[in-house]
Protein backbone atom coordinates (compact mmCIF):
# COMPACT_ATOMS: atom_id res chain seq x y z
CA UNK A 1 0.00 0.00 0.00
CA UNK A 2 1.21 3.55 -0.70
CA UNK A 3 1.80 6.29 1.85
CA UNK A 4 -1.10 6.48 4.30
CA UNK A 5 -1.27 10.28 4.07
CA UNK A 6 -1.85 10.08 0.31
CA UNK A 7 -4.53 7.41 0.78
CA UNK A 8 -6.27 9.61 3.35
CA UNK A 9 -6.13 12.53 0.93
CA UNK A 10 -7.63 10.35 -1.80
CA UNK A 11 -10.45 9.24 0.49
CA UNK A 12 -11.07 12.86 1.46
CA UNK A 13 -11.28 14.00 -2.16
CA UNK A 14 -13.59 11.11 -3.10
CA UNK A 15 -15.94 11.89 -0.22
CA UNK A 16 -15.91 15.69 -0.16
CA UNK A 17 -15.39 16.56 -3.82
CA UNK A 18 -16.58 13.34 -5.46
CA UNK A 19 -19.91 12.48 -3.80
CA UNK A 20 -19.83 15.42 -1.33
CA UNK A 21 -21.29 13.27 1.45
CA UNK A 22 -23.82 15.09 3.62
CA UNK A 23 -24.70 14.68 7.29
CA UNK A 24 -27.10 11.76 7.88
CA UNK A 25 -26.81 10.61 4.25
CA UNK A 26 -26.25 6.91 3.46
CA UNK A 27 -23.24 5.96 1.32
CA UNK A 28 -23.28 2.98 -1.03
CA UNK A 29 -19.81 1.84 -2.15
CA UNK A 30 -19.17 -0.65 -4.95
CA UNK A 31 -15.59 -1.86 -4.68
CA UNK A 32 -13.18 -4.69 -5.51
CA UNK A 33 -12.18 -6.91 -2.61
CA UNK A 34 -8.53 -6.13 -3.43
CA UNK A 35 -9.15 -2.63 -2.11
CA UNK A 36 -10.56 -3.65 1.28
CA UNK A 37 -8.03 -1.63 3.32
CA UNK A 38 -8.67 1.53 1.29
CA UNK A 39 -12.44 1.03 1.45
CA UNK A 40 -12.28 0.71 5.25
CA UNK A 41 -10.39 3.99 5.33
CA UNK A 42 -13.12 5.61 3.20
CA UNK A 43 -15.85 4.19 5.43
CA UNK A 44 -14.16 5.53 8.58
CA UNK A 45 -13.84 9.01 7.08
CA UNK A 46 -17.42 8.91 5.75
CA UNK A 47 -18.75 8.25 9.24
CA UNK A 48 -16.60 11.08 10.58
CA UNK A 49 -18.14 13.39 7.98
CA UNK A 50 -21.65 12.43 9.14
CA UNK A 51 -22.74 9.54 6.90
CA UNK A 52 -25.65 7.68 8.48
CA UNK A 53 -24.65 4.32 7.00
CA UNK A 54 -21.88 2.96 4.79
CA UNK A 55 -22.81 -0.15 2.83
CA UNK A 56 -20.27 -2.00 0.68
CA UNK A 57 -21.02 -4.20 -2.33
CA UNK A 58 -17.85 -6.20 -2.90
CA UNK A 59 -16.68 -7.63 -6.22
CA UNK A 60 -13.87 -10.06 -7.00
CA UNK A 61 -12.31 -10.74 -10.40
CA UNK A 62 -11.44 -14.35 -9.58
CA UNK A 63 -14.98 -15.17 -8.50
CA UNK A 64 -16.42 -13.34 -11.50
CA UNK A 65 -14.28 -15.36 -13.88
CA UNK A 66 -15.26 -18.61 -12.16
CA UNK A 67 -18.89 -17.62 -12.46
CA UNK A 68 -18.63 -17.10 -16.21
CA UNK A 69 -16.61 -20.29 -16.71
CA UNK A 70 -18.98 -22.56 -14.81
CA UNK A 71 -22.47 -21.07 -14.96
CA UNK A 72 -24.90 -21.40 -17.82
CA UNK A 73 -26.24 -18.43 -19.74
CA UNK A 74 -29.64 -19.12 -18.15
CA UNK A 75 -28.21 -18.64 -14.67
CA UNK A 76 -26.09 -15.64 -15.64
CA UNK A 77 -29.09 -13.80 -17.09
CA UNK A 78 -31.34 -14.48 -14.10
CA UNK A 79 -30.77 -11.30 -12.07
CA UNK A 80 -32.05 -11.80 -8.51
CA UNK A 81 -34.75 -9.44 -7.27
CA UNK A 82 -32.86 -8.80 -4.04
CA UNK A 83 -29.95 -7.29 -5.96
CA UNK A 84 -32.24 -4.81 -7.71
CA UNK A 85 -34.21 -4.10 -4.55
CA UNK A 86 -31.05 -3.41 -2.58
CA UNK A 87 -29.88 -0.78 -5.09
CA UNK A 88 -33.38 0.69 -5.24
CA UNK A 89 -33.50 0.91 -1.44
CA UNK A 90 -30.41 3.10 -1.29
CA UNK A 91 -31.31 5.24 -4.30
CA UNK A 92 -34.76 5.97 -2.86
CA UNK A 93 -33.11 6.97 0.42
CA UNK A 94 -30.99 9.48 -1.48
CA UNK A 95 -27.73 7.66 -0.83
CA UNK A 96 -24.49 8.85 -2.36
CA UNK A 97 -23.00 6.28 -4.74
CA UNK A 98 -19.23 5.74 -4.85
CA UNK A 99 -18.00 3.27 -7.48
CA UNK A 100 -14.40 2.00 -7.43
CA UNK A 101 -13.70 0.38 -10.79
CA UNK A 102 -10.49 -1.64 -11.07
CA UNK A 103 -11.06 -4.77 -13.13
CA UNK A 104 -8.44 -6.72 -15.07
CA UNK A 105 -8.88 -5.48 -18.69
CA UNK A 106 -8.36 -9.01 -20.03
CA UNK A 107 -10.47 -10.79 -17.42
CA UNK A 108 -13.03 -12.36 -19.75
CA UNK A 109 -11.02 -12.64 -22.98
CA UNK A 110 -11.31 -16.45 -23.04
CA UNK A 111 -15.00 -16.59 -22.09
CA UNK A 112 -17.77 -17.07 -24.65
CA UNK A 113 -18.52 -13.54 -25.81
CA UNK A 114 -22.22 -14.20 -26.34
CA UNK A 115 -22.58 -15.41 -22.76
CA UNK A 116 -20.93 -12.23 -21.46
CA UNK A 117 -23.04 -10.01 -23.72
CA UNK A 118 -26.31 -11.62 -22.63
CA UNK A 119 -25.38 -11.36 -18.94
CA UNK A 120 -24.44 -7.69 -19.35
CA UNK A 121 -27.70 -6.96 -21.14
CA UNK A 122 -29.79 -8.78 -18.52
CA UNK A 123 -28.15 -6.82 -15.71
CA UNK A 124 -28.67 -3.54 -17.55
CA UNK A 125 -32.35 -4.35 -18.12
CA UNK A 126 -32.88 -5.25 -14.47
CA UNK A 127 -31.28 -2.03 -13.24
CA UNK A 128 -32.49 0.22 -16.06
CA UNK A 129 -35.08 2.10 -14.02
CA UNK A 130 -32.46 2.91 -11.37
CA UNK A 131 -30.14 4.68 -13.82
CA UNK A 132 -32.66 7.50 -13.65
CA UNK A 133 -31.19 8.45 -10.26
CA UNK A 134 -27.66 8.94 -11.57
CA UNK A 135 -28.20 10.07 -15.16
CA UNK A 136 -30.64 12.76 -13.99
CA UNK A 137 -28.40 13.87 -11.08
CA UNK A 138 -30.98 12.96 -8.46
CA UNK A 139 -28.31 11.46 -6.19
CA UNK A 140 -24.61 12.39 -6.00
CA UNK A 141 -22.29 9.80 -7.49
CA UNK A 142 -18.69 9.42 -8.51
CA UNK A 143 -16.35 6.86 -10.06
CA UNK A 144 -12.73 6.43 -8.96
CA UNK A 145 -10.12 3.70 -9.37
CA UNK A 146 -7.46 1.93 -7.37
CA UNK A 147 -4.76 -0.38 -8.77
CA UNK A 148 -5.06 -4.12 -8.99
CA UNK A 149 -2.03 -6.23 -9.92
CA UNK A 150 -3.44 -7.44 -13.24
CA UNK A 151 -4.53 -3.96 -14.31
CA UNK A 152 -1.20 -2.41 -13.29
CA UNK A 153 0.82 -5.01 -15.17
CA UNK A 154 -1.30 -4.46 -18.28
CA UNK A 155 -0.27 -0.78 -18.20
CA UNK A 156 3.35 -1.48 -17.23
CA UNK A 157 4.27 -4.76 -18.95
CA UNK A 158 7.53 -6.35 -17.88
CA UNK A 159 7.29 -4.96 -14.35
CA UNK A 160 6.68 -7.10 -11.30
CA UNK A 161 3.24 -6.82 -9.71
CA UNK A 162 4.72 -4.76 -6.88
CA UNK A 163 6.57 -2.37 -9.19
CA UNK A 164 3.63 -1.96 -11.57
CA UNK A 165 1.16 -1.33 -8.77
CA UNK A 166 3.40 1.34 -7.24
CA UNK A 167 3.76 3.06 -10.60
CA UNK A 168 -0.01 3.01 -11.10
CA UNK A 169 -0.68 4.40 -7.62
CA UNK A 170 1.75 7.24 -8.39
CA UNK A 171 -0.01 7.96 -11.68
CA UNK A 172 -3.46 7.93 -10.10
CA UNK A 173 -2.43 10.25 -7.28
CA UNK A 174 -1.01 12.74 -9.76
CA UNK A 175 -3.92 12.62 -12.20
CA UNK A 176 -6.59 13.07 -9.50
CA UNK A 177 -4.52 15.86 -7.89
CA UNK A 178 -4.03 13.96 -4.63
CA UNK A 179 -0.29 14.68 -4.78
CA UNK A 180 -0.94 18.41 -4.32
CA UNK A 181 -0.80 20.19 -0.96
CA UNK A 182 -4.54 20.94 -1.00
CA UNK A 183 -6.35 18.56 -3.37
CA UNK A 184 -9.79 19.97 -2.47
CA UNK A 185 -8.73 23.47 -3.55
CA UNK A 186 -7.01 22.07 -6.64
CA UNK A 187 -10.29 20.46 -7.65
CA UNK A 188 -12.19 23.70 -7.08
CA UNK A 189 -9.82 25.48 -9.44
CA UNK A 190 -10.04 22.67 -11.99
CA UNK A 191 -13.84 22.69 -11.87
CA UNK A 192 -13.81 26.46 -12.41
CA UNK A 193 -11.74 25.97 -15.59
CA UNK A 194 -14.13 23.33 -16.94
CA UNK A 195 -17.17 25.45 -15.99
CA UNK A 196 -15.72 28.35 -17.94
CA UNK A 197 -15.23 26.17 -21.02
CA UNK A 198 -18.77 24.81 -20.86
CA UNK A 199 -20.20 28.32 -20.40
CA UNK A 200 -18.38 29.56 -23.51
CA UNK A 201 -19.64 26.59 -25.54
CA UNK A 202 -23.20 27.07 -24.27
CA UNK A 203 -23.00 30.62 -25.58
CA UNK A 204 -22.04 29.41 -29.06
CA UNK A 205 -25.25 27.46 -29.78
CA UNK A 206 -23.64 25.34 -32.48
CA UNK A 207 -25.97 23.41 -34.76
CA UNK A 208 -23.35 20.78 -35.65
CA UNK A 209 -19.77 19.75 -34.97
CA UNK A 210 -17.53 18.47 -37.77
CA UNK A 211 -14.67 16.16 -36.69
CA UNK A 212 -11.80 15.47 -39.08
CA UNK A 213 -8.58 13.48 -38.55
CA UNK A 214 -6.91 10.39 -40.00
CA UNK A 215 -9.70 7.86 -40.46
CA UNK A 216 -12.39 10.25 -39.21
CA UNK A 217 -14.75 12.54 -41.12
CA UNK A 218 -17.84 12.82 -38.94
CA UNK A 219 -20.57 15.44 -38.61
CA UNK A 220 -22.57 15.40 -35.36
CA UNK A 221 -25.79 17.37 -35.13
CA UNK A 222 -26.67 18.93 -31.76
CA UNK A 223 -30.29 19.18 -30.56
CA UNK A 224 -31.86 22.58 -30.14
CA UNK A 225 -31.55 23.41 -26.45
CA UNK A 226 -28.53 21.17 -25.87
CA UNK A 227 -26.45 21.97 -22.77
CA UNK A 228 -22.70 21.58 -22.40
CA UNK A 229 -21.64 20.12 -19.07
CA UNK A 230 -18.24 19.62 -17.47
CA UNK A 231 -16.57 19.47 -14.10
CA UNK A 232 -18.86 19.30 -11.11
CA UNK A 233 -22.63 18.78 -11.34
CA UNK A 234 -25.42 19.64 -8.91
CA UNK A 235 -28.19 17.37 -7.65
CA UNK A 236 -31.85 18.33 -7.60
CA UNK A 237 -31.44 19.18 -3.90
CA UNK A 238 -28.47 21.47 -4.57
CA UNK A 239 -25.51 19.26 -3.62
CA UNK A 240 -22.44 19.85 -5.81
CA UNK A 241 -20.54 16.69 -6.75
CA UNK A 242 -18.01 15.41 -9.30
CA UNK A 243 -19.31 12.38 -11.23
CA UNK A 244 -15.91 11.25 -12.51
CA UNK A 245 -12.50 11.52 -10.89
CA UNK A 246 -10.50 12.24 -12.99
CA UNK A 247 -12.38 14.43 -15.45
CA UNK A 248 -10.98 16.66 -18.18
CA UNK A 249 -14.01 16.83 -20.49
CA UNK A 250 -16.81 19.13 -21.46
CA UNK A 251 -19.67 17.20 -23.05
CA UNK A 252 -23.17 17.38 -24.46
CA UNK A 253 -25.58 15.16 -26.38
CA UNK A 254 -25.66 14.53 -30.13
CA UNK A 255 -28.97 14.52 -31.98
CA UNK A 256 -29.74 10.82 -32.28
CA UNK A 257 -30.99 11.18 -35.88
CA UNK A 258 -28.33 13.59 -37.12
CA UNK A 259 -24.90 11.92 -37.20
CA UNK A 260 -23.23 11.20 -40.55
CA UNK A 261 -19.81 10.02 -41.67
CA UNK A 262 -17.06 7.77 -40.43
CA UNK A 263 -15.16 7.76 -37.14
CA UNK A 264 -12.08 5.74 -36.16
CA UNK A 265 -11.04 4.89 -32.61
CA UNK A 266 -7.72 6.24 -31.33
CA UNK A 267 -7.34 4.20 -28.14
CA UNK A 268 -8.38 0.67 -27.12
CA UNK A 269 -11.84 0.18 -25.64
CA UNK A 270 -12.30 -2.40 -22.87
CA UNK A 271 -15.86 -3.73 -22.98
CA UNK A 272 -17.18 -6.77 -21.12
CA UNK A 273 -13.68 -7.81 -20.12
CA UNK A 274 -12.47 -7.78 -23.74
CA UNK A 275 -10.52 -5.35 -25.87
CA UNK A 276 -11.84 -3.64 -29.01
CA UNK A 277 -9.11 -1.77 -30.89
CA UNK A 278 -8.54 0.04 -34.18
CA UNK A 279 -12.23 0.07 -35.03
CA UNK A 280 -14.25 2.20 -37.43
CA UNK A 281 -17.95 3.04 -37.41
CA UNK A 282 -19.92 4.55 -40.28
CA UNK A 283 -23.08 6.52 -39.48
CA UNK A 284 -26.01 7.51 -41.66
CA UNK A 285 -28.83 9.65 -40.27
CA UNK A 286 -27.60 8.92 -36.76
CA UNK A 287 -27.34 5.14 -37.03
CA UNK A 288 -24.34 2.83 -37.39
CA UNK A 289 -24.66 1.25 -40.84
CA UNK A 290 -21.22 -0.35 -41.06
CA UNK A 291 -18.42 -1.27 -38.67
CA UNK A 292 -15.13 -3.14 -38.50
CA UNK A 293 -12.47 -3.76 -35.87
CA UNK A 294 -8.93 -5.07 -36.21
CA UNK A 295 -9.23 -6.43 -32.65
CA UNK A 296 -12.49 -7.47 -30.99
CA UNK A 297 -14.85 -7.57 -33.97
CA UNK A 298 -17.17 -10.01 -32.20
CA UNK A 299 -17.20 -7.95 -28.99
CA UNK A 300 -18.02 -4.81 -30.99
CA UNK A 301 -20.85 -6.71 -32.67
CA UNK A 302 -22.29 -7.68 -29.27
CA UNK A 303 -22.07 -4.07 -28.10
CA UNK A 304 -23.90 -2.75 -31.16
CA UNK A 305 -26.56 -5.46 -30.84
CA UNK A 306 -27.43 -4.52 -27.25
CA UNK A 307 -30.52 -2.70 -28.51
CA UNK A 308 -31.56 -0.15 -31.14
CA UNK A 309 -30.11 2.72 -29.11
CA UNK A 310 -26.65 1.13 -29.04
CA UNK A 311 -26.38 1.95 -32.76
CA UNK A 312 -26.71 5.68 -32.04
CA UNK A 313 -24.70 8.24 -30.08
CA UNK A 314 -25.60 9.56 -26.63
CA UNK A 315 -22.60 11.78 -25.86
CA UNK A 316 -19.94 13.89 -27.53
CA UNK A 317 -17.08 15.13 -25.34
CA UNK A 318 -14.18 17.47 -25.98
CA UNK A 319 -10.81 16.93 -24.31
CA UNK A 320 -7.64 18.74 -25.45
CA UNK A 321 -4.66 16.61 -26.42
CA UNK A 322 -2.55 18.28 -23.70
CA UNK A 323 -4.73 16.94 -20.88
CA UNK A 324 -2.63 15.50 -18.01
CA UNK A 325 -3.72 11.95 -18.84
CA UNK A 326 -2.79 12.31 -22.48
CA UNK A 327 0.55 13.83 -21.55
CA UNK A 328 1.31 10.90 -19.26
CA UNK A 329 1.85 8.88 -22.43
CA UNK A 330 0.07 5.91 -20.85
CA UNK A 331 -2.80 3.83 -22.18
CA UNK A 332 -4.79 2.85 -19.10
CA UNK A 333 -7.14 0.28 -20.67
CA UNK A 334 -9.78 1.84 -18.42
CA UNK A 335 -12.39 4.15 -19.95
CA UNK A 336 -12.53 6.45 -16.92
CA UNK A 337 -8.92 7.42 -17.59
CA UNK A 338 -8.58 6.98 -21.35
CA UNK A 339 -11.71 9.02 -22.11
CA UNK A 340 -10.16 11.94 -20.24
CA UNK A 341 -7.08 11.79 -22.45
CA UNK A 342 -9.01 12.19 -25.67
CA UNK A 343 -12.09 13.61 -27.33
CA UNK A 344 -14.68 10.87 -27.32
CA UNK A 345 -18.22 9.89 -28.15
CA UNK A 346 -20.51 7.37 -26.50
CA UNK A 347 -22.75 4.77 -28.05
CA UNK A 348 -26.07 4.48 -26.26
CA UNK A 349 -28.00 6.42 -23.70
CA UNK A 350 -27.74 10.21 -23.46
CA UNK A 351 -27.80 12.20 -20.24
CA UNK A 352 -31.22 13.95 -20.15
CA UNK A 353 -29.58 16.75 -18.14
CA UNK A 354 -27.70 17.82 -21.27
CA UNK A 355 -30.95 19.14 -22.77
CA UNK A 356 -32.96 22.09 -21.49
CA UNK A 357 -35.82 20.57 -19.49
CA UNK A 358 -34.68 17.07 -20.39
CA UNK A 359 -34.66 15.75 -16.82
CA UNK A 360 -38.44 16.21 -16.58
CA UNK A 361 -39.35 14.83 -20.03
CA UNK A 362 -40.87 11.42 -20.66
CA UNK A 363 -39.43 8.94 -23.16
CA UNK A 364 -41.60 10.15 -26.04
CA UNK A 365 -40.67 13.79 -25.46
CA UNK A 366 -36.97 12.96 -25.21
CA UNK A 367 -37.07 11.05 -28.49
CA UNK A 368 -38.85 13.95 -30.18
CA UNK A 369 -35.97 16.20 -29.15
CA UNK A 370 -33.39 13.75 -30.49
CA UNK A 371 -32.29 12.29 -27.15
CA UNK A 372 -31.01 8.73 -27.44
CA UNK A 373 -32.03 5.92 -25.07
CA UNK A 374 -30.34 2.56 -24.57
CA UNK A 375 -29.33 -0.02 -22.01
CA UNK A 376 -25.70 0.90 -22.65
CA UNK A 377 -23.60 4.04 -22.45
CA UNK A 378 -20.17 3.15 -23.82
CA UNK A 379 -17.55 5.81 -24.44
CA UNK A 380 -14.78 5.35 -27.00
CA UNK A 381 -11.89 7.62 -27.79
CA UNK A 382 -11.57 9.49 -31.10
CA UNK A 383 -9.23 12.39 -30.23
CA UNK A 384 -5.67 12.69 -31.53
CA UNK A 385 -2.92 15.22 -32.16
CA UNK A 386 -4.19 15.77 -35.72
CA UNK A 387 -7.87 16.27 -34.82
CA UNK A 388 -9.70 19.33 -36.14
CA UNK A 389 -13.23 20.25 -35.08
CA UNK A 390 -15.38 22.96 -36.65
CA UNK A 391 -18.46 24.38 -34.98
CA UNK A 392 -21.28 24.99 -37.47
CA UNK A 393 -23.89 27.65 -36.68
CA UNK A 394 -27.58 27.76 -37.62
CA UNK A 395 -26.78 29.90 -40.70
CA UNK A 396 -24.24 27.25 -41.83
CA UNK A 397 -21.25 29.49 -41.12
CA UNK A 398 -18.50 27.85 -39.10
CA UNK A 399 -15.51 28.50 -36.87
CA UNK A 400 -12.59 26.43 -35.55
CA UNK A 401 -13.19 24.71 -32.21
CA UNK A 402 -10.12 22.41 -32.22
CA UNK A 403 -6.98 22.49 -34.29
CA UNK A 404 -4.16 19.95 -34.01
CA UNK A 405 -5.93 18.25 -31.13
CA UNK A 406 -6.26 21.36 -28.95
CA UNK A 407 -8.67 24.21 -28.37
CA UNK A 408 -8.84 26.85 -31.10
CA UNK A 409 -11.35 28.83 -29.03
CA UNK A 410 -9.87 31.38 -26.67
CA UNK A 411 -11.19 31.17 -23.11
CA UNK A 412 -10.96 34.05 -20.64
Amino acid sequence: MPDKELLEKYAEVALRTGVNIQKDQPLLIMAPIDGADFVRLIAKRAYELGASEVHINWSDDTLMLLKYEHQSEEVLTDIPDWLVEQRAYYMKKGAALLQIRSTDPDLLKDVDGNKVAQATKATAQALQHLRHYTMNDIVPWTIITIPTDAWAQKIFPGKSAEEATKLLWDSIFKIVRVDQDDPIQAWKEHNATLHNARDVLNGKRYKKLHFKSEGTDLTIGLPEGHIWKGGSSTTESGTEFNPNMPTEEVFTMPHKYDVDGTVTSKKPLIYDGNMIDNFTLTFKEGKVVDYKAEVGQETLKHLLETDEGALRLGEVALVPHESPISQSGLIFYNTLYDENASCHVALGKAYPTTLEGGASMNAEELDKHGVNDSLTHTDFMIGSADLSIDGIFADDSSEPVFRDGSWAIKFD
